[in-house]
């Protein structure tokens, strides 16, 4: 089969004669017809965070991903709420990501991991729901209604978007977006932003309190997965207010932070991981029905369909930010 695979950091290649998926019982053998680069993606591949011996397993670490059921599963995993899969059915494949093959044109998923998906929308619409979904998982730590309250994101890629989507929709009284990059920057207005700030660092800082006339952001998103951002994101928080560190680390080594900042400030925090084990995977199918039913824009976000047989430049693509890139999806 067709495949990604790495062979040291930053070292992604296409293989064109990579071993087929041999499936566990309850595993389905799923084609895969497109799937999309994540941050995560781009920390695992080009810093080698958290990636296994090389070369990598072919398709590794991709974990966005809809494809055709080839070969349903022989039997079907224990849990509530796992769809019935008949060959032909199109699927969401939401693996854990130290097990995501899906930069390969056949991957072997179990099936509480596969969330079928309604013929009619474009594919590369609902490939977004395996991220709008993390989002969606992330904010159930949050208060259930946000009123009142002014949220700064960092970063507008994809997730920050959906970030500024999804903190309005919870009733977000200000969400403040954070981006340097203009193309990012001018769309998290149509996803909800009220303010922009296209500086980052102190300056981000110094504009956040600007807006907030000296106290800070009550709830900030880190949304870029960086060391600076990571420091950063306390020092634009409010006393007492909250930082989801929703970026994964940008490597192996031990991520400083500012804590004096965050103990002076009696700021809370956590990050997120685990969407894809939520039984029934309800959250992903609560994204799945904002897209469908047009509640979320999706047209501007996957910017560009590259073949797999390009994913070096896919993957170069996508950290440069460059050519108005917002999304960059690999298809088979």
């Amino acid at each position: 089969m067709r495949a990604a695979q790495s062979f040291g950091v930053d070292d992604i290649r296409f293989v064109a004669d990579a071993p087929d998926p041999e499936p566990l019982e309850t595993d389905a053998v799923v084609k895969t017809e497109m799937a999309s680069l994540c941050g995560s993606d781009l920390h695992m591949v080009g810093k080698g965070w958290q990636m296994p011996e090389y070369p990598t397993p072919p398709g590794h670490p991709g974990h966005e991903g809809v494809g055709v059921v080839v070969e349903p599963p022989m039997r079907y995993p224990e849990g509530e709420g796992i769809d019935e899969l008949a060959p032909g059915d199109l699927v969401l494949t939401v693996p854990h990501i130290w097990y995501a093959k899906c930069f390969a044109e056949y991957q072997a998923v179990d099936a509480a991991h596969l969330l079928k998906l309604p013929a009619g929308p474009p594919v590369e619409h609902v490939l977004m729901t395996q991220q709008l979904g993390t989002v969606i998982f992330a904010t159930q730590r949050l208060p259930e209604s946000l009123e009142g309250l002014t949220c700064a994101v960092l970063g507008q890629g994809s997730a920050g978007l959906f970030w500024d989507y999804v903190l309005k929709r919870r009733g977000a009284s200000r969400v403040i977006s954070i981006e340097p990059v203009d193309s990012r920057r001018a769309l998290s207005a149509r996803y909800g932003a009220d303010e922009t700030v296209d500086v980052t660092g102190d300056a981000a800082r110094d504009a956040v309190y600007d807006l907030t006339d000296g106290k800070g952001a009550d709830i900030v998103i880190e949304a870029v997965g960086s060391t600076p951002t990571l420091s950063n994101a306390f020092h634009l928080v409010a006393d007492e207010g909250t930082c989801v560190l929703f970026g994964l680390p940008d490597s192996n080594d031990l991520q400083p932070f500012d804590y004096t900042e965050m103990f002076k400030k009696r700021a809370n925090a956590y990050s997120i991981l685990g969407a894809q084990e939520e039984p029934g995977l309800k959250t992903f199918r609560r994204a799945l029905s904002w897209i469908v039913e047009g509640e979320i824009d999706m047209a501007p976000i996957v910017t560009h369909l590259m073949p797999i047989e390009e994913v070096a430049e896919a993957f170069e693509l996508s950290e440069s930010r460059g050519d108005g890139v917002v999304k960059v999806a690999l298809t088979f």
